[in-house]
């Protein structure tokens, strides 16, 4: 039976800040990571996107705040790191709503805005900054900002930000936050050996935690996958979903050049229509998610960037164009869609070259997509089988022995 928030034991303001969220109960990784981080422990955490991670650190976060208030103005005792802009952003967004009910002060610290823009803030009295490291690694190079006062370093998304070069400014971060008492590091997943070294480095005496949601929540994202001849039918079927799935579609794509090409082409078939890439202005970005997350654009196209970075909760489908290079990002992709217990859609348009990443991904995940066939666009060619080099090799050790 699931726990109620009065049994994690956090403060009553907090209860009534996750209530007045629409969090009737704590969500398995918060009811795994609250009470061992409210001990004060390390914590290496893996838990699926959209699973209630966010608020899995920031609960014990505020709590530390609580428990241990401060005695006279200072700079910020705690410091959430992100990846991306937009991962920060909503990080920001729930921990302002908490600082409504307990009376804490939070700052949010990106690139993309002018370079001194949050410096009044700095010098004022903070508790909470949300940063991505490139920025924040600025205003400490030149003594804008001290991290002397940290107490609690949450590093979400680690293995996203190690994959994106981030690991030398945190580490330096880290350097300089000289009396950190905790340390909680949250990823997706605890596979590869960057992550796995960071770990090791920083934190000290960890509590493990692999939340994984079970089966039925799983299996609320149905996932298929359709075999495309060429370029030319792959754009074909991308119009035939579209064509049922008239709103809240997020389409992912490898590259900027992709997103602005794929975009183009599905304005002038007259489809409502957004891009996202991790090269556009900040108040370009923020547009694109505004224009999308109110509705008034129906299709967002986008790159990985915003794989970890969108918080909508009514993702009706996502449709993998380009298979992702990593079989791990393909998981991130379609956890934008069946969040907060909902239902959800997850489509593959896959090419003969990309039957080697099909099969990586199916072997990740432990499942097979479902092959479907739409009637009017049925693929003229073989589809190469995805795992056959797979069962080349094992044939060749076999023979070995």
């Amino acid at each position: 039976m699931t726990p109620s928030w009065e049994e994690l034991e956090i403060a009553p303001q907090l209860s009534e800040a996750m209530l007045s969220l629409g969090h009737k109960k704590p969500t398995l990784i918060q009811q795994q990571v609250v009470p061992e981080a409210m001990a004060q422990r390390d914590i290496l955490a893996s838990s699926p996107t959209g699973t209630g991670k966010t608020l899995a650190y920031l609960l014990p976060a505020f709590q530390h705040l609580l428990d241990f208030p401060r005695r006279e103005p200072g700079s910020a005792r705690v410091l959430v790191l992100a990846p991306t802009r937009e991962l920060a952003e909503q990080i920001h967004l729930q921990a302002a709503h908490i600082c409504k009910s307990t009376g804490h002060s939070s700052l949010l610290i990106t690139g993309g805005v002018n370079f001194g823009s949050h410096l009044s803030v700095l010098d004022s009295s903070l508790d909470l900054i949300v940063a991505t490291p490139g920025r924040l690694l600025d205003y400490l190079e030149q003594e804008n900002f001290s991290a002397e006062d940290i107490e609690v370093l949450v590093l979400d998304e680690a293995d996203r930000m190690l994959d994106m070069g981030f690991a030398s400014a945190v580490s330096s971060i880290l350097a300089e936050a000289r009396h950190v008492r905790q340390r909680l590091l949250f990823s997706a997943t605890m596979e590869g050996q960057h992550l796995t070294r960071f770990a090791t480095q920083h934190l000290h005496e960890p509590a493990y935690i692999d939340a994984q949601p079970p089966k039925r929540e799983r299996g609320k994202i149905t996932q298929w996958m359709y075999t495309a001849d060429d370029a030319e039918h792959k754009y074909k079927l991308l119009l035939a979903l579209l064509a049922k799935h008239s709103k809240s579609v997020l389409v992912f794509v490898k590259t900027r050049e992709r997103v602005m090409e794929i975009n183009q082409q599905l304005r002038a078939a007259g489809i409502r229509c957004s891009a996202l890439q991790g090269e556009m202005p900040q108040f370009d970005r923020q547009q694109a998610l505004a224009a999308f997350s109110s509705g008034k654009n129906a299709v967002l196209v986008a790159t990985d960037v915003a794989a970890r970075g969108i918080d909508v909760e009514d993702v009706e489908l996502v449709i993998n164009y380009d298979l992702p290079r990593h079989a791990d990002t393909y998981i991130h992709r379609i956890g934008r869609t069946g969040r907060a217990g909902r239902k959800g859609h997850a489509v593959a348009l896959v090419e003969a070259h990309d039957a080697a990443m099909l099969g990586r991904i199916e072997r990740y995940t432990g499942e097979k997509l479902e092959r479907r066939v739409m009637q009017d666009l049925r693929p003229q060619f073989k589809f190469p089988d995805p795992h056959k080099s797979t069962k080349k090799k094992k044939a060749k050790k076999a023979k070995r022995r």
